[in-house]
C-alpha cells in the first residue's frame, strides 16, 4: 500500500528553448541591417514613401531579405529578453522587467511596421503611378492611429535595449562587458541614424549578437529558475 503522502523530485530542465532565441534572434538584425547597408551603400533610403519604392524597385531581393530577417529577430527576441530577464534573476529583477516588457513590445511593433515592406514590393513590381503609390505610403506612416507603433518601436529599441543592460550589468550575472556590448547597440544605431550610414547599426546588432550569445551561454549553464 502506497502512503498518501508521496515525495515526487524532477529534475530542472535547462532552458534550452530561450538560450536558443538568444542564440537566434539577434542575428535576425544583423542580417536585415547589412542587406540594407549594401543596398543603400551607393544612396538611397526608406525614409518616405518615394524613396521605399524606388529602393525596392532597384534592391528587390535585399529589400525581401531585410523585412524577412528582421520579421524573423522581431519574433525571437520575444523569448530572448525573457531569457536575459530570467538569467537575471531577483538581483534587478524589476529593472529586467520594465526593460524586457519595453524591448518586447517595442519589436512587437517592429515587426508589424516591417511587414509592410510587402505592400511596397508588391507596388515596385506594379509600376504605374509611383507617385501615387508613394503618397499612400506616406499617408499611411502618418496616420494618428498608427503613430503609437512607431513610438513604442522607438523606446523599446533605443531605451529598452539601455536598461536591459543596466540590469544586466547590476546583476553581475554575467561579465560587465557582456552589459556593454548588448547596450552599445543604442548609441551605434543613433550615431549610424546621424552620420547618414547603416554600417554604424550593422556594428551595433553585431555587438548585441555576441552579448546575447554570452547571456545565451550562461542561462544554459544554470538550473531553471523562475523568471
Amino acid at each position: 500500500m502506497l502512503d498518501s503522502e508521496t515525495e515526487t523530485t524532477t529534475t530542472p530542465r535547462r532552458p534550452t528553448a530561450l538560450a536558443a532565441a538568444l542564440f537566434i534572434a539577434p542575428w535576425g538584425f544583423v542580417v536585415a541591417n547589412a542587406a540594407y547597408a549594401w543596398a543603400t551603400r551607393d544612396g538611397g533610403s526608406d525614409s518616405d514613401g518615394a524613396g521605399a519604392l524606388a529602393l525596392a524597385a532597384a534592391h528587390p531581393g535585399l529589400t525581401r531579405l531585410s523585412a524577412l530577417a528582421a520579421m524573423l529577430g522581431s519574433l525571437l527576441i520575444v523569448p530572448a529578453v525573457l531569457g536575459v530577464k530570467r538569467l537575471i534573476g531577483d538581483r534587478s529583477r524589476r529593472l529586467a522587467g520594465i526593460a524586457a516588457a519595453l524591448t518586447a513590445g517595442g519589436y512587437i511593433c517592429y515587426f508589424a511596421i516591417v511587414s509592410s515592406s510587402f505592400v511596397t514590393l508588391a507596388m515596385a513590381r506594379h509600376g504605374g503611378a509611383a507617385a501615387d503609390f508613394a503618397t499612400v505610403l506616406d499617408e499611411a506612416q502618418s496616420d494618428p492611429s498608427a503613430l503609437w507603433m512607431f513610438l513604442l518601436f522607438v523606446l523599446g529599441n533605443i531605451v529598452g535595449t539601455v536598461l536591459l543592460a543596466v540590469a544586466l550589468f547590476r546583476s553581475r550575472a554575467v561579465a560587465g562587458w557582456v552589459a556593454l556590448a548588448l547596450g552599445a547597440w543604442s548609441p551605434l544605431h543613433i550615431v549610424g541614424l546621424v552620420v547618414g550610414s547603416e554600417w554604424f547599426e550593422v556594428a551595433g546588432a553585431v555587438s548585441q549578437a555576441v552579448a546575447l550569445a554570452a547571456v545565451g551561454r550562461a542561462l544554459l549553464n544554470t538550473q531553471a529558475r523562475p523568471a
